[in-house]
Formats: structure tokens, sequence, C-alpha cells
């Protein structure tokens, strides 16, 4: 339940600040984690991308400004941080479908997207198969790339970069290098950042990682893991795991997120098979106060 609260904390900060540009460090900063983590939280909660909610705020604000006041239009674009009347023009058409000025006449009907809110869901229709571990450091090896969460690109690279590195001969070099398994993991998200590092890799023993000279090493910090199995074809059922372990599975327990990268596990098999499994690693923790 605290970590819900935290989330409207969040929410309640970024209606006040609709007419500033967005600081997603100081909204972060009001949940109580990282940045990264934020984005990738408010995502699973939401289904929509930070910069997509506050931009289809603005623009219900900004409509509701247009048809009960006089205000002029490249007033209302500079107040919700539009850099001129065009950008927002634009930006009104691609919601409403209509232009800002249309918006002022009598009758027209506008689109209208409330502000979230959060709740927490007592659902208990469907058991999550978990369990806790606690790991020693260990190194990983393969491909590395810098990817933006700007405007939730993330969303968008993350999913190109797994369809190329599956049409290539990667996968079966890495299976053989590794333990039976290839990892998706996040790295060096920063609070001051808009990128972080996205690896496709596999767990690999000291011996083998001090040889490795086509694959980047890294070192995925000891930790104490919620290990979530998923079971279903990809991706549809590790993204339903995901959402399932921000929307029910941390309100209704005594950990929260540790702040630590989170691990995509997949293993050998017919990734389009009802029965295929993989697993969802998240670092975890005990709940602290917090004032």
């Amino acid at each position: 339940m605290e970590a819900i609260l935290r989330m409207k904390d969040a929410l309640d900060l970024m209606e006040q600040k609709m007419e500033e540009r967005l600081d997603i460090a100081e909204i972060a900063k009001a949940a109580y984690v990282s940045p990264f983590h934020f984005q990738r939280m408010f995502h699973m909660l939401t289904g929509m991308t930070v910069a997509e909610y506050i931009r289809k705020r603005k623009l219900t604000l900004a409509a509701q400004e247009l048809t009960s006041s006089a205000i002029k239009v490249v007033d209302v674009a500079f107040k919700y941080g539009y850099d001129s009347p065009e950008s927002f023009s634009k930006a009104f058409r691609r919601i409403h479908g209509i232009s800002p000025s249309e918006a002022r006449a009598p009758g027209v009907s506008l689109k209208a997207f409330p502000r979230i809110s959060f709740q927490l869901s007592l659902k208990g229709d469907k058991d999550m198969d978990y369990r806790i571990e606690e790991k020693e450091a260990f190194q990983i090896a393969g491909l590395s790339y810098e990817v933006s969460c700007k405007d939730g690109q993330n969303f968008i690279d993350i999913p190109k970069l797994w369809e190329a590195f599956n049409q290539s001969e990667a996968p079966a070099e890495l299976y053989a290098k590794g333990d039976g398994a290839i990892i998706g993991v996040c790295l060096d998200g920063q609070p001051d950042k808009e990128t972080f590092t996205y690896m496709i890799a596999t767990s690999v023993h000291s011996n083998v990682a001090e040889k490795e000279e086509i694959y980047t090493v890294r070192t995925v910090p000891a930790a104490t893991w919620a290990i979530f199995t998923s079971t279903g074809p990809l991706p549809d059922s590790i993204q339903n795991v995901f959402r399932r372990i921000f929307q029910e599975w941390f309100p209704g327990t005594g950990y929260e997120h540790a702040g630590g990268p989170e691990l995509e596990v997949y293993y050998e098999g017919d990734t389009c098979a009802e029965d295929y499994r993989c697993e969802v690693w998240i670092p975890i923790m005990k709940k602290e106060a917090h004032s």
C-alpha cells in the first residue's frame, strides 16, 4: 500500500507542475525511487510513459482553458511548454482532432484525459509463482547498447534490439558460452541522465569472462532477488508478469524495489509456445519507513 501512496504523491506533484517543464528527477524523488525505475514503474502500472501522460494531461487542460476563457492560443501554447504555436497546434490536433482555434466553436467535441489515480487491487484471481533468493555478484557477457528513456524511447528500441538479436548468430553463441539462459538487463541508470545501458547477455564464469574479447563483460551486483515465473508465448506473458509485479505483488508485500538492475531470464525453447517458461528477476529489500 505504501508504494501506491508514494506514486500518488508523485502524481500530485506532476499535477502541480503541469505549467513547468517536466523534471523527472524531482518527480521520482517523491516516489522514493530513481528516475529510471520511476519511469519503468509508471509504465508498468499505467501502460503509458510519463511523457505521454504529461502530454495528454497538458492538452486536456489547454482545451479546457480555450473553451472557458478568452486566452490567446499563443499564450496557452507557451503556458504548457510548447516552443511555438505551430508545435502546440500540431499536438493539439493529434489529441483532439481539431485545431486550438476550432476548439472554441460552440458544441465542439473534445477529448478529456482525466488524471490517473492509483488504488490497491486485491484481485486474487490468479496465483503468482515466485521465490526469493540471495545471490552473490556474478558476471555476464554479451551485447551492450546505450538506450534513451526520453519520452519512452526505450520501450520502442529494446524490442527492436531483440528482433535483430534473434535474427543473428548471437543466440547460439551466447547459449554455448553461458549457463543455458539469455538475459536482458538494464544497467547504469543515473538520476541526471536520460540514457542507460541495456545488455543482451548470458551469465559466465570468471575464467570465461577474462578471455572474452568479442562481447562486453559486466558484473551484476549481489542482491536479494524476487524471481517470478512467466509461462506462455512472448512477449505478452512476460509483460503481464511485469505488470502484476508492480500492480499487485509490491503493494501486497513487505518488500520494495532495491534499485538495482532487473533481469529477464530466457531459456531455450519455443518462445511462441503456450508452455514456454522464462523468469523475471527483481532486486528487492524490506520496506523502510519514509518521513
